[in-house]
């Protein structure tokens, strides 16, 4: 908390969570330390990139008041996440009900002869994500990527085995049946049939031993 005799501000600093393409922002309380009306404005050396509300107000005798200060939306990240923004809080002793549309241009104008006391802010950026983070988020995902990839290759050897051991089935089923009609009866086709079979079924189970003995590479 940070005080002068007529006012405390809590906290000390503006603190922003900071993330790129978003507005944040940081609530400041202020206190009002008398039994006096006390007016006070807010300024700060960036005003185009904060959003002040109230900037300008009165504060009732050991009444306290909520201002917001919001950071636009910013584009790019501060070099080494530091910021040289500053804040400066006015206050000053008005007379009893004052309204702030009742406050005089002058109010905070020192060379007027006003009692002025001044209290500065620093700006405090957090960030919501550190680069080391990102980057082991970077790879978990492409760790999660390659697992899937090597599960789909395994899942498409795992579908043509079992669509190769079919087939095998399907043939030899075919050539015991040729081979009891042969039994049954002399068919002088029967030995180039048989031929072309044998032939077929050896390419299919040769095919079938690679599959099985085979595993994907990964790297």
């Amino acid at each position: 908390m940070t005080a002068s005799q007529l006012i405390s501000v809590s906290p000390d600093e503006l603190r922003f969570h900071f993330e790129l393409e978003k507005q944040t922002f940081c609530d400041l309380k202020v206190l009002n330390n008398t039994q006096n009306h006390v007016a006070f404005k807010v300024k700060t050396t960036s005003p185009k990139k904060y959003f002040v509300r109230p900037n300008t107000g009165v504060v009732h005798p050991w009444d306290s008041c909520i201002i917001r200060v919001t950071l636009q939306a910013q584009r790019e990240y501060p070099p080494d996440m530091q910021c040289k923004d500053k804040f400066l809080l006015q206050s000053t002793i008005v007379s009893p009900n004052t309204d702030v549309d009742d406050l005089p241009a002058d109010t905070f104008n020192k060379e007027s002869g006003n009692s002025i006391e001044e209290l500065k802010l620093r700006v405090a950026y957090i960030s919501t994500a550190s680069p080391e983070g990102s980057s082991e988020d970077d790879a978990s995902r492409s760790s999660h990527k390659l697992d899937s990839s090597s599960s789909q290759v395994l899942q498409n050897l795992k579908e043509e085995r079992d669509a190769a051991v079919r087939q095998t089935r399907q043939l030899q089923q075919e050539l015991d049946m040729l081979k009891r009609r042969r039994n049954r009866k002399s068919d002088p086709g029967f030995s180039f049939i048989f031929a072309i079979f044998v032939g077929v079924l050896g390419v299919l189970l040769g095919f079938l031993f690679k599959l099985l003995f085979s595993s994907p590479s990964r790297e």
